[in-house]
Protein backbone atom coordinates (compact mmCIF):
# COMPACT_ATOMS: atom_id res chain seq x y z
CA UNK A 1 0.00 0.00 0.00
CA UNK A 2 1.35 3.41 -0.99
CA UNK A 3 2.07 5.93 1.75
CA UNK A 4 1.62 9.70 1.46
CA UNK A 5 2.87 12.18 4.05
CA UNK A 6 0.95 15.38 4.88
CA UNK A 7 3.23 18.12 6.16
CA UNK A 8 1.91 21.47 7.48
CA UNK A 9 4.62 24.10 7.19
CA UNK A 10 4.55 27.81 7.94
CA UNK A 11 4.42 28.59 4.21
CA UNK A 12 1.76 26.08 3.11
CA UNK A 13 0.58 22.49 2.86
CA UNK A 14 2.89 19.88 1.29
CA UNK A 15 2.15 16.30 0.28
CA UNK A 16 5.00 13.79 -0.10
CA UNK A 17 4.95 10.32 -1.65
CA UNK A 18 7.04 7.83 0.32
CA UNK A 19 7.61 5.46 -2.58
CA UNK A 20 10.97 4.12 -1.35
CA UNK A 21 9.87 3.00 2.08
CA UNK A 22 10.92 -0.58 1.30
CA UNK A 23 14.49 0.61 0.76
CA UNK A 24 14.51 2.26 4.18
CA UNK A 25 12.68 -0.55 5.92
CA UNK A 26 9.62 -0.43 8.14
CA UNK A 27 11.67 -0.28 11.34
CA UNK A 28 11.73 2.93 13.36
CA UNK A 29 15.48 2.66 13.99
CA UNK A 30 16.19 2.30 10.27
CA UNK A 31 13.98 5.29 9.47
CA UNK A 32 15.65 7.35 12.19
CA UNK A 33 19.06 6.61 10.73
CA UNK A 34 18.03 7.34 7.15
CA UNK A 35 16.35 10.65 8.02
CA UNK A 36 19.66 12.37 8.69
CA UNK A 37 21.11 11.60 5.25
CA UNK A 38 19.60 13.86 2.60
CA UNK A 39 20.66 11.74 -0.39
CA UNK A 40 19.15 8.56 0.96
CA UNK A 41 16.01 10.27 2.25
CA UNK A 42 15.40 12.19 -1.00
CA UNK A 43 15.40 8.92 -2.93
CA UNK A 44 12.72 7.45 -0.67
CA UNK A 45 10.45 10.52 -0.39
CA UNK A 46 9.31 12.69 -3.31
CA UNK A 47 7.22 15.86 -3.37
CA UNK A 48 3.70 15.20 -4.73
CA UNK A 49 2.11 18.61 -4.25
CA UNK A 50 2.51 21.98 -2.53
CA UNK A 51 -0.14 24.63 -1.80
CA UNK A 52 1.21 27.91 -0.34
CA UNK A 53 -0.87 30.06 1.99
CA UNK A 54 -2.31 33.20 0.44
CA UNK A 55 -1.45 35.53 3.34
CA UNK A 56 -0.30 35.64 6.94
CA UNK A 57 -3.91 35.75 8.14
CA UNK A 58 -4.68 32.62 6.11
CA UNK A 59 -1.62 30.89 7.61
CA UNK A 60 -2.79 31.78 11.12
CA UNK A 61 -6.31 30.46 10.46
CA UNK A 62 -4.94 27.19 9.05
CA UNK A 63 -2.58 26.82 12.01
CA UNK A 64 -5.41 27.36 14.49
CA UNK A 65 -7.55 24.78 12.70
CA UNK A 66 -4.74 22.19 12.72
CA UNK A 67 -4.07 22.77 16.41
CA UNK A 68 -7.75 22.15 17.17
CA UNK A 69 -7.85 19.02 15.00
CA UNK A 70 -10.10 20.45 12.28
CA UNK A 71 -9.74 19.93 8.54
CA UNK A 72 -10.36 23.15 6.63
CA UNK A 73 -11.87 23.46 3.17
CA UNK A 74 -8.48 24.43 1.71
CA UNK A 75 -6.87 21.29 3.12
CA UNK A 76 -9.70 19.11 1.82
CA UNK A 77 -9.47 20.51 -1.70
CA UNK A 78 -5.66 20.14 -1.62
CA UNK A 79 -5.90 16.47 -0.65
CA UNK A 80 -8.61 15.67 -3.20
CA UNK A 81 -6.59 17.37 -5.93
CA UNK A 82 -3.23 15.67 -5.28
CA UNK A 83 -4.21 12.21 -4.02
CA UNK A 84 -5.14 9.42 -6.45
CA UNK A 85 -8.86 9.15 -7.11
CA UNK A 86 -10.68 6.09 -5.82
CA UNK A 87 -13.55 4.51 -7.70
CA UNK A 88 -16.91 4.19 -6.00
CA UNK A 89 -17.36 0.99 -4.02
CA UNK A 90 -13.62 0.27 -3.82
CA UNK A 91 -11.12 0.83 -1.05
CA UNK A 92 -8.20 3.19 -1.41
CA UNK A 93 -4.84 1.56 -2.13
CA UNK A 94 -2.96 4.22 -0.21
CA UNK A 95 -2.91 5.89 3.20
CA UNK A 96 -1.96 9.36 4.42
CA UNK A 97 0.47 9.78 7.30
CA UNK A 98 -0.25 12.76 9.56
CA UNK A 99 1.43 14.19 12.63
CA UNK A 100 -1.76 14.96 14.61
CA UNK A 101 -4.12 12.01 15.28
CA UNK A 102 -7.13 14.35 15.64
CA UNK A 103 -6.56 15.78 12.17
CA UNK A 104 -6.24 12.27 10.73
CA UNK A 105 -9.49 11.10 12.32
CA UNK A 106 -11.31 14.18 11.01
CA UNK A 107 -9.93 13.65 7.49
CA UNK A 108 -10.96 9.98 7.47
CA UNK A 109 -14.46 10.81 8.76
CA UNK A 110 -15.08 13.65 6.31
CA UNK A 111 -13.49 12.30 3.13
CA UNK A 112 -13.02 8.56 3.72
CA UNK A 113 -9.26 8.81 3.11
CA UNK A 114 -7.44 6.30 5.35
CA UNK A 115 -4.96 8.02 7.69
CA UNK A 116 -2.34 6.69 10.06
CA UNK A 117 -0.19 8.19 12.80
CA UNK A 118 2.56 6.08 14.34
CA UNK A 119 6.22 6.33 15.25
CA UNK A 120 7.36 5.38 11.76
CA UNK A 121 5.26 8.12 10.16
CA UNK A 122 6.45 10.66 12.71
CA UNK A 123 10.08 9.83 11.95
CA UNK A 124 9.44 10.32 8.23
CA UNK A 125 7.71 13.66 8.89
CA UNK A 126 10.65 14.68 11.07
CA UNK A 127 12.90 14.07 8.06
CA UNK A 128 10.56 16.12 5.86
CA UNK A 129 10.74 18.99 8.35
CA UNK A 130 14.54 18.74 8.44
CA UNK A 131 15.03 18.81 4.65
CA UNK A 132 11.89 20.72 3.62
CA UNK A 133 13.73 23.62 1.98
CA UNK A 134 15.59 21.18 -0.35
CA UNK A 135 12.39 19.67 -1.74
CA UNK A 136 10.97 23.00 -3.00
CA UNK A 137 13.15 24.78 -5.52
CA UNK A 138 11.91 28.35 -5.19
CA UNK A 139 11.81 28.30 -1.37
CA UNK A 140 14.95 29.54 0.32
CA UNK A 141 15.91 28.73 3.94
CA UNK A 142 15.70 32.40 4.95
CA UNK A 143 12.16 32.67 3.59
CA UNK A 144 11.10 29.64 5.58
CA UNK A 145 12.64 31.05 8.75
CA UNK A 146 10.85 34.37 8.29
CA UNK A 147 7.52 32.60 7.73
CA UNK A 148 8.03 30.46 10.83
CA UNK A 149 8.96 33.50 12.92
CA UNK A 150 5.99 35.57 11.78
CA UNK A 151 3.52 32.71 12.19
CA UNK A 152 4.92 31.92 15.64
CA UNK A 153 4.47 35.51 16.82
CA UNK A 154 0.94 35.81 15.43
CA UNK A 155 -0.10 32.40 16.78
CA UNK A 156 1.23 33.22 20.27
CA UNK A 157 -0.43 36.64 20.19
CA UNK A 158 -3.76 35.09 19.20
CA UNK A 159 -3.50 32.50 21.98
CA UNK A 160 -2.82 35.22 24.52
CA UNK A 161 -5.86 37.16 23.30
CA UNK A 162 -7.98 34.02 23.23
CA UNK A 163 -7.47 33.50 26.97
CA UNK A 164 -10.48 31.96 28.65
CA UNK A 165 -9.53 33.58 31.94
CA UNK A 166 -8.84 37.03 30.49
CA UNK A 167 -11.73 38.58 32.46
CA UNK A 168 -10.41 37.08 35.69
CA UNK A 169 -7.20 39.05 35.24
CA UNK A 170 -9.12 42.28 35.78
CA UNK A 171 -10.47 41.02 39.10
CA UNK A 172 -7.05 39.80 40.20
CA UNK A 173 -5.42 43.14 39.40
CA UNK A 174 -8.25 45.10 41.02
CA UNK A 175 -8.09 43.20 44.32
CA UNK A 176 -4.29 43.53 44.45
CA UNK A 177 -4.57 47.26 43.81
CA UNK A 178 -7.34 47.57 46.41
CA UNK A 179 -5.18 45.95 49.09
CA UNK A 180 -2.25 48.15 48.14
CA UNK A 181 -4.41 51.29 48.26
CA UNK A 182 -5.69 50.36 51.72
CA UNK A 183 -2.12 50.15 53.02
CA UNK A 184 -1.03 53.34 51.28
CA UNK A 185 -4.07 55.37 52.36
CA UNK A 186 -3.61 54.19 55.92
CA UNK A 187 0.07 55.17 56.01
CA UNK A 188 -0.55 58.50 54.25
CA UNK A 189 -3.41 59.35 56.59
CA UNK A 190 -1.20 58.70 59.60
CA UNK A 191 1.40 60.98 58.05
CA UNK A 192 -1.22 63.74 57.59
CA UNK A 193 -2.33 63.36 61.21
CA UNK A 194 1.21 63.50 62.51
CA UNK A 195 2.16 66.45 60.31
CA UNK A 196 -0.94 68.54 60.98
CA UNK A 197 -0.91 67.72 64.70
CA UNK A 198 2.09 70.01 65.14
CA UNK A 199 -0.26 72.84 64.24
CA UNK A 200 -3.64 71.59 65.56
CA UNK A 201 -3.13 68.59 67.95
CA UNK A 202 -6.67 68.66 69.40
CA UNK A 203 -8.25 67.75 66.06
CA UNK A 204 -6.99 64.13 66.28
CA UNK A 205 -9.17 63.36 69.32
CA UNK A 206 -12.27 64.99 67.83
CA UNK A 207 -12.17 63.38 64.33
CA UNK A 208 -11.39 59.68 64.02
CA UNK A 209 -12.01 59.00 60.32
CA UNK A 210 -8.93 59.47 58.11
CA UNK A 211 -10.82 60.78 55.06
CA UNK A 212 -12.79 63.31 57.10
CA UNK A 213 -9.62 64.39 58.91
CA UNK A 214 -7.93 65.10 55.57
CA UNK A 215 -10.94 67.12 54.38
CA UNK A 216 -10.94 69.24 57.57
CA UNK A 217 -7.17 69.77 57.39
CA UNK A 218 -7.59 71.01 53.82
CA UNK A 219 -10.51 73.22 54.80
CA UNK A 220 -9.07 74.76 57.98
CA UNK A 221 -5.41 75.15 56.94
CA UNK A 222 -4.66 77.80 59.61
CA UNK A 223 -6.46 77.26 62.93
CA UNK A 224 -6.27 80.95 63.82
CA UNK A 225 -8.58 81.79 60.92
CA UNK A 226 -11.46 79.63 62.27
CA UNK A 227 -14.50 81.54 63.52
CA UNK A 228 -18.20 81.05 64.29
CA UNK A 229 -19.10 81.65 60.66
CA UNK A 230 -17.23 78.46 59.63
CA UNK A 231 -19.43 76.17 61.77
CA UNK A 232 -22.02 75.42 58.99
CA UNK A 233 -19.27 74.50 56.53
CA UNK A 234 -17.58 72.26 59.10
CA UNK A 235 -20.94 70.67 59.92
CA UNK A 236 -21.42 69.80 56.24
CA UNK A 237 -18.02 68.10 56.15
CA UNK A 238 -18.37 66.19 59.43
CA UNK A 239 -22.12 65.70 59.44
CA UNK A 240 -22.44 66.78 63.08
CA UNK A 241 -22.92 70.36 64.23
CA UNK A 242 -21.81 69.68 67.81
CA UNK A 243 -18.45 68.39 66.62
CA UNK A 244 -18.09 71.44 64.36
CA UNK A 245 -18.59 73.73 67.39
CA UNK A 246 -16.13 71.63 69.36
CA UNK A 247 -13.51 72.06 66.62
CA UNK A 248 -13.96 75.84 66.62
CA UNK A 249 -13.68 75.99 70.41
CA UNK A 250 -10.59 73.78 70.38
CA UNK A 251 -8.95 75.95 67.70
CA UNK A 252 -9.29 79.01 69.96
CA UNK A 253 -7.45 77.34 72.86
CA UNK A 254 -5.12 75.11 70.85
CA UNK A 255 -1.64 74.32 72.16
CA UNK A 256 -0.13 73.70 68.71
CA UNK A 257 2.62 75.79 67.22
CA UNK A 258 2.21 78.11 64.30
CA UNK A 259 3.41 77.06 60.86
CA UNK A 260 4.66 79.16 58.01
CA UNK A 261 2.38 79.64 54.97
CA UNK A 262 4.63 77.41 52.83
CA UNK A 263 4.35 74.55 55.34
CA UNK A 264 0.58 74.95 55.51
CA UNK A 265 0.36 74.83 51.69
CA UNK A 266 2.33 71.57 51.63
CA UNK A 267 0.10 70.06 54.32
CA UNK A 268 -2.96 71.15 52.34
CA UNK A 269 -1.65 69.60 49.10
CA UNK A 270 -0.78 66.35 50.84
CA UNK A 271 -4.24 66.18 52.40
CA UNK A 272 -5.73 66.68 48.92
CA UNK A 273 -3.67 63.75 47.62
CA UNK A 274 -4.95 61.53 50.43
CA UNK A 275 -8.52 62.57 49.60
CA UNK A 276 -8.01 61.73 45.94
CA UNK A 277 -6.64 58.31 46.81
CA UNK A 278 -9.62 57.65 49.10
CA UNK A 279 -12.07 58.61 46.36
CA UNK A 280 -10.25 56.46 43.83
CA UNK A 281 -10.39 53.58 46.29
CA UNK A 282 -14.19 53.91 46.46
CA UNK A 283 -14.48 53.93 42.67
CA UNK A 284 -12.20 50.90 42.42
CA UNK A 285 -14.34 49.02 44.94
CA UNK A 286 -17.48 49.77 42.89
CA UNK A 287 -15.69 48.53 39.77
CA UNK A 288 -14.68 45.33 41.57
CA UNK A 289 -18.27 44.76 42.71
CA UNK A 290 -19.63 45.06 39.15
CA UNK A 291 -16.91 42.80 37.71
CA UNK A 292 -17.49 40.14 40.35
CA UNK A 293 -21.23 40.19 39.68
CA UNK A 294 -20.50 39.63 35.99
CA UNK A 295 -17.80 36.97 36.37
CA UNK A 296 -18.84 35.01 39.49
CA UNK A 297 -22.36 36.06 40.53
CA UNK A 298 -23.04 32.92 42.60
CA UNK A 299 -19.75 33.09 44.49
CA UNK A 300 -20.32 36.82 45.09
CA UNK A 301 -23.82 36.36 46.48
CA UNK A 302 -22.60 33.51 48.69
CA UNK A 303 -19.43 34.88 50.27
CA UNK A 304 -19.12 38.51 49.16
CA UNK A 305 -17.14 40.44 46.58
CA UNK A 306 -13.88 40.94 48.49
CA UNK A 307 -13.48 37.39 49.78
CA UNK A 308 -14.54 35.93 46.43
CA UNK A 309 -12.04 38.11 44.55
CA UNK A 310 -9.25 37.11 46.97
CA UNK A 311 -10.05 33.43 46.43
CA UNK A 312 -9.91 33.88 42.64
CA UNK A 313 -6.64 35.84 42.80
CA UNK A 314 -5.01 33.33 45.16
CA UNK A 315 -6.06 30.38 42.94
CA UNK A 316 -4.90 32.20 39.79
CA UNK A 317 -8.19 32.17 37.89
CA UNK A 318 -11.81 31.15 38.22
CA UNK A 319 -11.18 27.90 36.37
CA UNK A 320 -8.35 26.98 38.76
CA UNK A 321 -10.63 27.76 41.70
CA UNK A 322 -13.35 25.57 40.19
CA UNK A 323 -10.85 22.70 39.88
CA UNK A 324 -9.90 22.95 43.56
CA UNK A 325 -11.49 20.51 45.96
CA UNK A 326 -13.53 21.83 48.87
CA UNK A 327 -10.79 20.79 51.33
CA UNK A 328 -8.21 22.74 49.33
CA UNK A 329 -10.46 25.79 49.10
CA UNK A 330 -11.03 25.68 52.87
CA UNK A 331 -7.34 26.26 53.71
CA UNK A 332 -6.57 28.43 50.67
CA UNK A 333 -4.36 31.22 51.99
CA UNK A 334 -3.10 29.29 55.05
CA UNK A 335 -0.39 27.25 53.32
CA UNK A 336 2.37 28.28 55.71
CA UNK A 337 0.38 27.20 58.74
CA UNK A 338 -0.56 23.94 57.01
CA UNK A 339 3.03 22.93 56.18
CA UNK A 340 4.25 24.05 59.59
CA UNK A 341 1.61 21.85 61.20
CA UNK A 342 2.55 18.92 58.98
CA UNK A 343 6.22 19.41 59.80
CA UNK A 344 5.71 19.66 63.57
CA UNK A 345 2.83 17.14 63.58
CA UNK A 346 0.52 19.68 65.12
CA UNK A 347 -3.06 20.66 64.41
CA UNK A 348 -3.73 21.72 60.82
CA UNK A 349 -5.52 25.06 60.18
CA UNK A 350 -9.30 25.03 59.90
CA UNK A 351 -9.66 27.96 57.51
CA UNK A 352 -7.73 30.32 55.28
CA UNK A 353 -9.13 33.24 53.30
CA UNK A 354 -12.73 32.24 54.03
CA UNK A 355 -12.14 33.26 57.66
CA UNK A 356 -12.98 36.83 56.58
CA UNK A 357 -16.51 35.70 55.73
CA UNK A 358 -19.26 36.79 58.13
CA UNK A 359 -20.50 33.22 58.57
CA UNK A 360 -17.39 32.06 60.46
CA UNK A 361 -17.47 35.14 62.66
CA UNK A 362 -21.09 34.48 63.61
CA UNK A 363 -20.45 30.82 64.49
CA UNK A 364 -19.47 29.79 68.00
CA UNK A 365 -15.91 28.73 68.80
CA UNK A 366 -16.60 25.00 68.74
CA UNK A 367 -18.52 25.25 65.44
CA UNK A 368 -16.07 27.45 63.50
CA UNK A 369 -14.30 24.49 61.91
CA UNK A 370 -17.57 22.78 60.99
CA UNK A 371 -19.08 25.87 59.38
CA UNK A 372 -15.77 26.56 57.58
CA UNK A 373 -15.85 23.08 56.06
CA UNK A 374 -19.51 23.49 55.05
CA UNK A 375 -18.89 26.98 53.61
CA UNK A 376 -15.91 25.73 51.58
CA UNK A 377 -18.11 23.01 50.12
CA UNK A 378 -20.72 25.55 49.00
CA UNK A 379 -18.04 27.91 47.64
CA UNK A 380 -16.64 25.07 45.54
CA UNK A 381 -20.10 24.39 44.09
CA UNK A 382 -20.71 28.10 43.37
CA UNK A 383 -17.34 28.55 41.65
CA UNK A 384 -17.97 25.55 39.39
CA UNK A 385 -21.41 26.85 38.43
CA UNK A 386 -19.94 30.27 37.61
CA UNK A 387 -17.10 28.77 35.59
CA UNK A 388 -19.01 26.27 33.48
CA UNK A 389 -22.54 27.68 33.31
CA UNK A 390 -23.62 29.63 30.24
CA UNK A 391 -26.38 31.58 32.04
CA UNK A 392 -25.27 34.54 34.16
CA UNK A 393 -27.54 34.14 37.19
CA UNK A 394 -27.10 34.37 40.96
CA UNK A 395 -30.01 32.09 41.88
CA UNK A 396 -27.76 29.23 42.94
CA UNK A 397 -25.60 31.52 45.06
CA UNK A 398 -28.64 32.84 46.91
CA UNK A 399 -29.90 29.31 47.57
CA UNK A 400 -26.45 28.22 48.77
CA UNK A 401 -26.33 31.22 51.11
CA UNK A 402 -29.71 30.21 52.51
CA UNK A 403 -28.30 26.73 53.14
CA UNK A 404 -25.36 28.15 55.10
CA UNK A 405 -27.76 30.29 57.14
CA UNK A 406 -29.87 27.20 57.88
CA UNK A 407 -26.75 25.27 58.92
CA UNK A 408 -25.84 28.07 61.36
CA UNK A 409 -29.33 27.87 62.84
CA UNK A 410 -28.95 24.10 63.08
CA UNK A 411 -25.71 24.44 65.06
CA UNK A 412 -27.16 27.12 67.37
CA UNK A 413 -30.84 26.23 67.74
CA UNK A 414 -31.09 22.68 66.42
CA UNK A 415 -33.47 23.50 63.55
CA UNK A 416 -33.10 20.85 60.85
CA UNK A 417 -32.01 22.33 57.49
CA UNK A 418 -33.44 21.43 54.10
CA UNK A 419 -31.88 18.73 51.96
CA UNK A 420 -29.43 19.75 49.27
CA UNK A 421 -31.50 18.00 46.57
CA UNK A 422 -34.62 20.01 47.40
CA UNK A 423 -32.70 23.30 47.44
CA UNK A 424 -31.08 22.62 44.05
CA UNK A 425 -34.45 21.67 42.53
CA UNK A 426 -35.94 24.93 43.79
CA UNK A 427 -33.00 26.88 42.34
CA UNK A 428 -33.40 25.19 38.94
CA UNK A 429 -37.13 25.95 38.94
CA UNK A 430 -36.50 29.60 39.77
CA UNK A 431 -33.92 29.86 37.01
CA UNK A 432 -36.20 28.23 34.42
CA UNK A 433 -39.06 30.51 35.43
CA UNK A 434 -36.85 33.57 35.03
CA UNK A 435 -35.71 32.40 31.59
CA UNK A 436 -39.29 31.63 30.53
CA UNK A 437 -40.47 35.06 31.65
CA UNK A 438 -37.79 36.71 29.53
CA UNK A 439 -38.76 34.52 26.57
CA UNK A 440 -42.46 35.28 27.15
CA UNK A 441 -41.86 39.02 26.95
CA UNK A 442 -40.04 38.55 23.65
CA UNK A 443 -42.86 36.38 22.30
CA UNK A 444 -45.44 38.98 23.31
CA UNK A 445 -43.56 41.63 21.40
CA UNK A 446 -43.32 39.33 18.37
CA UNK A 447 -47.03 38.43 18.49
CA UNK A 448 -48.06 42.08 18.79
CA UNK A 449 -45.95 42.92 15.74
CA UNK A 450 -47.51 40.01 13.82
CA UNK A 451 -51.02 41.15 14.78
CA UNK A 452 -50.32 44.64 13.48
CA UNK A 453 -49.10 43.16 10.20
CA UNK A 454 -52.22 41.00 9.93
CA UNK A 455 -54.45 44.00 10.56
CA UNK A 456 -52.71 45.95 7.82
CA UNK A 457 -52.98 43.03 5.40
CA UNK A 458 -56.69 42.62 6.21
CA UNK A 459 -57.32 46.30 5.63
CA UNK A 460 -55.59 46.11 2.25
CA UNK A 461 -57.55 42.96 1.35
CA UNK A 462 -60.85 44.67 2.25
CA UNK A 463 -59.91 47.62 0.06
CA UNK A 464 -59.24 45.28 -2.86
CA UNK A 465 -62.48 43.32 -2.34
CA UNK A 466 -64.54 46.47 -2.78
CA UNK A 467 -63.52 46.48 -6.46
CA UNK A 468 -64.24 42.79 -7.11
CA UNK A 469 -67.54 41.16 -8.18
CA UNK A 470 -69.82 39.14 -5.94
CA UNK A 471 -68.75 35.65 -7.16
CA UNK A 472 -65.15 36.56 -6.55
CA UNK A 473 -66.05 37.44 -2.95
CA UNK A 474 -67.71 34.08 -2.46
CA UNK A 475 -64.66 32.25 -3.83
CA UNK A 476 -62.35 34.24 -1.57
CA UNK A 477 -64.50 33.45 1.45
CA UNK A 478 -64.41 29.74 0.62
CA UNK A 479 -60.63 29.81 0.23
CA UNK A 480 -60.13 31.82 3.43
CA UNK A 481 -59.71 29.49 6.45
CA UNK A 482 -60.75 32.25 8.87
CA UNK A 483 -64.20 32.44 7.26
CA UNK A 484 -64.54 28.67 7.51
CA UNK A 485 -63.75 28.87 11.22
CA UNK A 486 -66.42 31.53 11.63
CA UNK A 487 -68.96 29.33 9.83
CA UNK A 488 -68.09 26.42 12.10
CA UNK A 489 -68.60 28.59 15.16
CA UNK A 490 -72.04 29.71 13.91
CA UNK A 491 -72.87 26.09 13.11
CA UNK A 492 -72.02 25.04 16.65
CA UNK A 493 -74.12 27.81 18.16
CA UNK A 494 -77.15 26.53 16.27
CA UNK A 495 -76.90 23.02 17.74
CA UNK A 496 -79.74 21.87 20.04
CA UNK A 497 -79.35 22.15 23.78
CA UNK A 498 -79.58 18.38 24.51
CA UNK A 499 -76.43 17.73 22.50
CA UNK A 500 -74.56 20.40 24.48
CA UNK A 501 -75.78 18.81 27.70
CA UNK A 502 -74.58 15.38 26.53
CA UNK A 503 -71.15 16.61 25.48
CA UNK A 504 -70.66 18.78 28.58
CA UNK A 505 -71.78 15.93 30.84
CA UNK A 506 -69.05 13.74 29.40
CA UNK A 507 -66.18 16.25 29.47
CA UNK A 508 -66.77 18.31 32.61
CA UNK A 509 -65.73 15.54 34.99
CA UNK A 510 -62.74 14.12 33.14
CA UNK A 511 -61.26 16.93 31.07
CA UNK A 512 -60.45 20.60 31.48
CA UNK A 513 -61.32 23.21 28.82
CA UNK A 514 -57.66 23.25 27.75
CA UNK A 515 -57.70 19.55 26.89
CA UNK A 516 -60.57 20.07 24.45
CA UNK A 517 -58.15 21.70 22.04
CA UNK A 518 -55.63 18.87 22.27
CA UNK A 519 -58.06 15.98 21.67
CA UNK A 520 -59.17 16.68 18.14
CA UNK A 521 -60.32 13.16 17.21
CA UNK A 522 -63.02 12.80 19.90
CA UNK A 523 -64.32 16.29 19.13
CA UNK A 524 -64.59 15.41 15.45
CA UNK A 525 -66.81 12.45 16.29
CA UNK A 526 -68.95 14.54 18.64
CA UNK A 527 -69.49 17.38 16.18
CA UNK A 528 -72.14 15.37 14.33
CA UNK A 529 -75.59 16.68 15.19
CA UNK A 530 -78.27 14.21 16.34
CA UNK A 531 -80.94 14.78 13.74
CA UNK A 532 -83.50 12.54 15.50
CA UNK A 533 -84.50 11.80 19.08
CA UNK A 534 -83.26 8.18 18.85
CA UNK A 535 -79.78 9.38 18.01
CA UNK A 536 -79.84 11.66 21.05
CA UNK A 537 -80.85 8.75 23.30
CA UNK A 538 -78.04 6.61 21.88
CA UNK A 539 -75.54 9.39 22.59
CA UNK A 540 -76.73 9.64 26.19
CA UNK A 541 -76.41 5.88 26.56
CA UNK A 542 -72.85 6.00 25.19
CA UNK A 543 -71.90 8.72 27.65
CA UNK A 544 -73.37 6.76 30.54
CA UNK A 545 -71.43 3.64 29.52
CA UNK A 546 -68.22 5.65 29.24
CA UNK A 547 -68.77 7.33 32.62
CA UNK A 548 -69.49 3.97 34.26
CA UNK A 549 -66.24 2.48 32.89
CA UNK A 550 -64.20 5.44 34.07
CA UNK A 551 -65.65 5.23 37.59
CA UNK A 552 -65.07 1.46 37.69
CA UNK A 553 -61.43 1.79 36.65
CA UNK A 554 -60.72 4.64 39.06
CA UNK A 555 -62.11 2.63 41.98
CA UNK A 556 -60.20 -0.53 40.95
CA UNK A 557 -56.92 -1.00 42.86
CA UNK A 558 -55.60 -3.74 40.58
CA UNK A 559 -52.03 -3.32 39.22
CA UNK A 560 -52.32 -5.86 36.41
CA UNK A 561 -50.97 -4.92 32.99
CA UNK A 562 -54.34 -5.38 31.35
CA UNK A 563 -55.91 -2.81 33.64
CA UNK A 564 -53.19 -0.29 32.77
CA UNK A 565 -53.61 -0.92 29.08
CA UNK A 566 -57.37 -0.46 29.34
CA UNK A 567 -56.91 2.85 31.16
CA UNK A 568 -54.59 4.13 28.45
CA UNK A 569 -57.04 2.95 25.82
CA UNK A 570 -59.93 4.80 27.50
CA UNK A 571 -57.84 7.97 27.88
CA UNK A 572 -56.74 8.04 24.23
CA UNK A 573 -59.54 6.36 22.24
CA UNK A 574 -62.89 7.72 23.43
CA UNK A 575 -64.32 7.80 19.92
CA UNK A 576 -63.45 4.14 19.24
CA UNK A 577 -65.01 3.10 22.55
CA UNK A 578 -68.24 4.91 21.71
CA UNK A 579 -68.50 2.99 18.45
CA UNK A 580 -67.98 -0.29 20.29
CA UNK A 581 -70.64 0.59 22.85
CA UNK A 582 -73.02 1.46 20.02
CA UNK A 583 -72.62 -2.03 18.52
CA UNK A 584 -72.96 -3.69 21.92
CA UNK A 585 -76.38 -5.29 22.67
CA UNK A 586 -75.96 -5.51 26.45
CA UNK A 587 -78.71 -4.57 28.89
CA UNK A 588 -76.68 -1.63 30.20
Amino acid sequence: MALYLLFESASGYALFHAHGVDEIGQGVDAARASVLELQRFSKAVKLAGFSPFSSAVDALNQCNAISEGIMTDELRSFLELNLPKVKEGKKAKYSVGVMEPKVGSHISEATGIPCQCNEFVQELLRGVRLHFDHFIDQLQPTDLEKAQLGLGHSYSRAKVKFNVNRVDNMVIQAIFLLDTLDKDINSFSMRVREWYSWHFPELVKIVNDNYVYSKIAKFVVNKSDLAEKDIPALADIIGDEDKAKEIVEAAKASMGQDLSPVDLINVQQFAQRVMNLSEYRKNLYEYLVTKMNDIAPNLTSLIGEIVGARLISHAGSLSNLAKCAASTLQILGAEKALFRALKTRGNTPKYGLIFHSSFIGRASTKNKGRIARYLANKCSIASRIDCYSELNTSVFGQKLREQVEERLDFYDKGIAPRKNLDVMKAAINDMTNAVSEDGGEKEKNDTSAKKNKKKKSKAEADGEEMDLDKPAKVAAEEADPENENKKKKKHKLEEPQDQEMAVNGNLEQDETPKKKKKKKKPEASEDVEPRTATEGKKRKKKNEVLQYLFDFLNNTKSSEPSCKQLRRFLANNNAVLLELCQKCQCSF
